[in-house]
């Protein structure tokens, strides 16, 4: 063969091979747009329209094999799900592989249309071309940016509120058995919701709310205690050191069987550790740890855990789940002090009211003043309202508020919440709060007309024997097995000072359970002064 045959014969190879890649682009620019929209929908195809075969292959069966093992994981293996979203460490780790993912996304993209797009293009088409792959990798950038940045609040929470059991301590915090389970022998959950105050003009922090919710680890039933902000001689349990400080419980004998407004319950958080700091050993909350050892004396029931809500985070809260929505039955006071007991101001008039109304929309500023204001009104009316304000929280949490606003969710939660939940049992605790969402709340009326007419000397024996009534299984419909002799929980009911609602109702005795939705209806004949 002549050398100037091999050499046609080299030069007419790269002709052919451009002439076959040629017919797998498209004919038309607006062609090539339609395969490039697809190529983004089903990523991989395009790859394969393009030519490159074994890469188009490849990443149509990565992009499949994602999607089929998400849905596989998100069906049948809710655990782990729930186990990542309360680990930062795994959190971390999905940040990266959704940054990675959405790259690669966006390099499909943009590889595909290079291979689609005519070889031969107008100015115009190349531009549109362009325009419409900047369009389409600015609609993957975006999402795949909130994505990650949601991960990242989740972590940046997670790691704020939530300490592991050895990165923390607690005086009363029970161990960790076993953390896939920690319900398996426990059949009643006793957890302390605590509303700090600590707002602007106050000295210190008093928790004006102090509330024990019992819940039912097999079910979800949930009962609310409410404990009256002005109780005094509030016990301790006999093996604690502070029950050898007060034997007959917070108070003083020398000031003789009078008010003290600096031995009240919602006192004891701030004057406890400042009379005894370091009582109770080491913990990072000795104000919490206080108040759960005297709320397990008071009720007779073993308290495992407290959440501590900021009253500003909780404001923030509201906000960024869109409001909640609840019955005014009566007018309740924006501001105003009385000018007296711990933690106030110079008496002053409220500056507004929120009025009566059914199912009104409170932003967090009104759902704030809804659950804590009380200048005029009692103190049983005021505890009924924050547990209505709880079981409007719950009820508002639902999935698409806490997707379109999780960012800001995350952030409130930071300035929310403080606990001694550790983050090796948070799994178990999601699923709890889920079962807690579709169940039944309800609260337990503490009989106050018979057993704290006053604060100065509640009958907390009494109490005691109206709660294990209550959380007792006998009365409740649905099945509760397990027999709750150390942590009981069922339907409370509302305070003696609810009333039938629209349908006339049976009004609740003292002791007896009533649900929340009865409770928090509408009634516009209540007062808020019983």
């Amino acid at each position: 063969m002549s050398r100037s045959t091999r050499a046609a014969g080299r030069r007419a190879a790269p002709r052919a091979s451009r002439s076959r890649a040629r017919t797998h682009r498209a004919r038309t620019a607006s062609k090539a747009i339609s395969l490039t929209l697809l190529s983004a929908l089903v990523p991989g195809s395009g790859l394969l329209m393009g030519g490159r075969k074994k890469l188009g292959a490849f990443v149509l069966t990565i992009s499949i094999g994602l999607l089929l093992i998400a849905a596989y994981v998100g069906l049948t293996h809710r655990d782990s799900v729930l186990a990542l979203l309360v680990s930062p460490r795994q959190l971390l780790i999905a940040t990266g592989a959704v940054v990675l993912l959405g790259i690669g996304w966006i390099w499909t993209v943009v590889a595909s249309h290079k291979l689609l797009r005519p070889v031969s293009m107008t100015y115009t088409g190349r531009l549109a071309g362009s325009m419409f792959v900047g369009l389409l990798c600015f609609a993957i950038a975006v999402p795949t940016t909130v994505a990650a940045q949601t991960v990242m609040a989740q972590r940046d929470l997670i790691g704020s509120v939530f300490q592991s059991e050895g990165n923390s301590k607690s005086a009363t915090r029970p161990k960790v058995a076993n953390a896939s389970d920690p319900w398996a022998k426990i059949p009643r959950l006793n957890l302390l919701l605590l509303g700090a105050d600590d707002g602007v003009g106050r000295e210190g922090t008093r928790t004006d709310t102090v509330i024990v919710a019992s819940i039912d680890t097999k079910t979800g039933d949930t009962a609310l205690i409410s404990l009256s902000r002005n109780w005094m001689r509030m016990p301790f349990p006999e093996d604690s050191p502070l029950h050898k400080v007060y034997p007959d419980g917070f108070w003083d004998p020398n000031l003789g069987n009078v008010e003290q407004p600096e031995y009240y319950l919602d006192a004891m958080y701030e004057n406890v550790p400042k009379a005894h700091p370091g009582i109770l050993g080491q913990t990072d909350n000795e104000g919490a740890d206080v108040v759960k050892l005297a709320a397990s004396a008071a009720l007779g029931l073993d308290i495992d855990y407290y959440m501590q809500v900021n009253l500003a985070g909780f404001r923030q809260m509201i906000d960024a789940l869109g409001g909640i929505t609840v019955n005014v039955n009566y007018r309740v006071p924006i501001g105003g002090d009385y000018g007296a007991g711990p933690g106030s101001n110079s008496e002053k008039k409220p500056s507004g009211y929120i009025e009566k109304g059914p199912n009104q929309k409170l932003d967090g500023y009104h759902a704030l003043w809804f659950a804590r204001g009380r200048y005029g009104l009692s103190d049983p009316s005021r505890q009924e309202r924050q547990r209505c304000t709880i079981h409007a929280l719950v009820n508002s949490a639902s999935p698409q508020a806490l997707v379109t606003s999780y960012q800001q969710i995350a952030k409130a939660g930071k300035q929310l919440l403080r606990t001694d939940i550790p983050q090796e049992i948070l799994p178990a605790f999601i699923q709890l709060g889920l079962k807690v969402k579709n169940a039944k709340v309800a609260n337990i009326d503490l009989d106050k007309d018979k057993n704290f007419p006053s604060g100065k000397n509640p009958d907390y024996e009494a109490m005691r024997e109206i709660i294990q009534k209550a959380i007792s299984p006998k009365t409740a419909p649905v099945a509760s097995t397990p027999t709750a002799t150390k942590k009981p929980t069922t339907a409370p009911t509302s305070g003696s000072t609810k009333r039938p609602t629209t349908p006339p109702k049976t009004t609740a005795t003292p002791g007896a359970a009533e649900n929340l939705n009865d409770a928090c209806a509408y009634n516009p004949s209540q007062t808020g002064n019983n």
